[in-house]
C-alpha cells in the first residue's frame, strides 16, 4: 500500500524559503521514485508576519502542527525584528509546546568537503549528539532584581526532572542501538561542579544503561574536555548525550568541524508525536533573493525527515544525491562560490538521488 505523509512546511525568513524550495523539490522526486505520496501545506510563521500582525503563532497554530506527520522549517529570524522575540515566540514555543524532547544532530563529514581539522576525514568525523531539548536553563525560571542599578542580580536556573532526563537517556540508548557501530553511548555533563543536575543524569545512565541496554558501552565525558576532543580525536566518538545548554554548545563546534552551517541539519524529535526538521545555518538575509545560498543544510534536514518517518530507502537516496552533487560540481559550501545557483544544487542533488 502507498504511503502517505502530510508535512507542514515553514519556510520562515530571509533565505529559509529559498533553502526549503530546493528540499521539498528533492523529496517530491525522491517521492515519485520510491511511491511514496508527500502532501505540503506551507505557513508564513516568521518575520514578516509578525512585522504586519505582531503575532509570533496564531491561537489553534499548535493544535494545527499536531495533525502533521513531521515539519519542514527553513530558518526563523529577520533583521528588522528585535533578536529573541521569534527565536522564543515561533522555535522555542514550537519545541516545548509540541514537546520535541531530543535536539537530534548528526556531525558527519562528506567527501569533498574541508574540514578545519588538520588530517582528518571522512573516516574520522561520523557522530551523532542527542542534546535534551525542553529543560536546562533555556525553560526561563529565574529573574532580575534592581535592573538597570549597581546592584543588579540576574538568576536563570538550571532544573531538570528524572522523567526529562530518563526519556532522553532511553531515545540516545536505542539510537546507538540502531546505529549499531561502536554502540557506545557517551554522557557529557559537568558532574565535577554542576554536582546536583548532572549527579542525577549520571545516575540515571549508568542505572538505565546497566538494566536495560548491557549491549551499549557507556562512557562519560566531562563537556570541557570533550570540546577538546571533538577537535583532537573525533573519530572516538559514537553516540553523545547531554543536556539542553551544553549540547546547544558542542553541536554547533561539531558542525563546523563538518563544513560549517552550509551542511549541518537537526531533528527536533517527539518519538510519540510531530517532530521537526531545519538546517542549523540561520536565515542569512544579506543573501536573500540573490539564488546564491547553499541548500544542502535544507535538504540533510529532508534526509533526517524522511530517515525519521521510517523511508529509509528515501533517505538513502537523498543522501547520496548530496554526496554526488559534492564530489562532482560543488566548489565550495560558501555562499556565492559554489560554482552552481542555489536553484542548481537543488537540482543536482535530485537528479542523483534519483538514478
Amino acid at each position: 500500500m502507498k504511503k502517505s505523509y502530510n508535512i507542514a512546511v515553514l519556510p520562515g525568513d530571509g533565505t529559509g524559503p529559498e533553502v526549503v524550495a530546493e528540499g521539498v523539490k528533492v523529496l517530491k522526486a525522491v517521492a515519485q521514485v520510491e511511491d511514496i505520496t508527500l502532501n505540503f501545506t506551507t505557513y508564513d510563521f516568521g518575520g514578516e508576519r509578525y512585522l504586519k500582525t505582531g503575532e509570533t503563532l496564531p491561537d489553534g497554530a499548535i493544535e494545527e502542527l499536531k495533525k502533521y506527520d513531521a515539519i519542514f522549517l527553513g530558518a526563523i529570524g529577520h533583521p528588522d525584528v528585535k533578536p529573541g522575540i521569534l527565536e522564543k515566540g515561533i522555535l522555542l514555543k514550537l519545541r516545548f509546546e509540541l514537546d520535541q524532547y531530543i535536539n537530534l544532530r548528526p556531525v558527519k563529514l562528506y567527501p569533498n568537503v574541508e574540514t578545519p581539522l588538520k588530517d582528518k576525514g571522512p573516516q574520522d568525523i561520523d557522530y551523532v549528539v542527542v542534546r535534551e531539548n525542553t529543560g536546562d536553563v533555556y525553560t526561563g525560571i529565574g529573574g532580575v532584581t534592581m535592573k538597570g542599578t549597581p546592584h543588579e542580580e540576574a538568576m536563570q536556573i538550571m532544573v531538570y526532572n528524572r522523567f526529562q532526563v530518563e526519556r532522553c537517556l532511553r531515545y540516545a540508548f536505542e539510537y546507538a542501538r540502531k546505529r549499531n557501530k561502536k554502540k557506545t553511548l557517551a554522557l557529557v555533563g559537568k558532574t565535577n561542579v554542576l554536582t546536583y543536575v548532572y549527579d542525577l543524569w549520571e545516575r540515571a545512565f549508568h542505572e538505565i544503561g546497566q538494566k536495560e541496554y548491557p549491549d551499549i558501552k557507556r562512557e562519560y565525558y566531562h563537556v570541557d574536555a570533550t570540546c577538546m576532543w571533538m577537535v583532537k580525536n573525533p573519530e572516538w566518538f559514537d553516540v553523545l548525550v547531554t543536556g539542553n545548554m551544553f549540547g546547544d554548545i558542542i553541536t554547533d563546534l561539531g558542525a563546523i568541524t563538518q563544513g560549517g552551517m552550509g551542511i549541518a541539519a537537526g531533528g527536533n524529535i517527539n518519538p510519540e508525536g510531530v517532530s521537526m526538521f531545519e538546517p542549523i545555518g540561520g536565515s542569512a538575509p544579506k543573501y536573500t533573493g540573490k539564488n546564491v545560498i547553499n541548500p544542502l543544510a535544507a535538504i540533510c534536514a529532508a534526509q533526517m525527515m524522511m530517515a525519521h518517518l521510517g523511508q529509509e530507502k528515501a533517505a538513502n537516496r537523498i543522501e547520496k544525491g548530496v554526496v554526488e552533487v559534492l564530489q562532482r560540481d560543488m566548489k565550495s559550501l560558501a555562499a556565492g562560490k559554489m560554482g552552481l545557483t542555489t536553484t542548481q544544487v537543488g537540482d543536482k542533488v535530485a537528479e542523483y538521488a534519483i538514478k
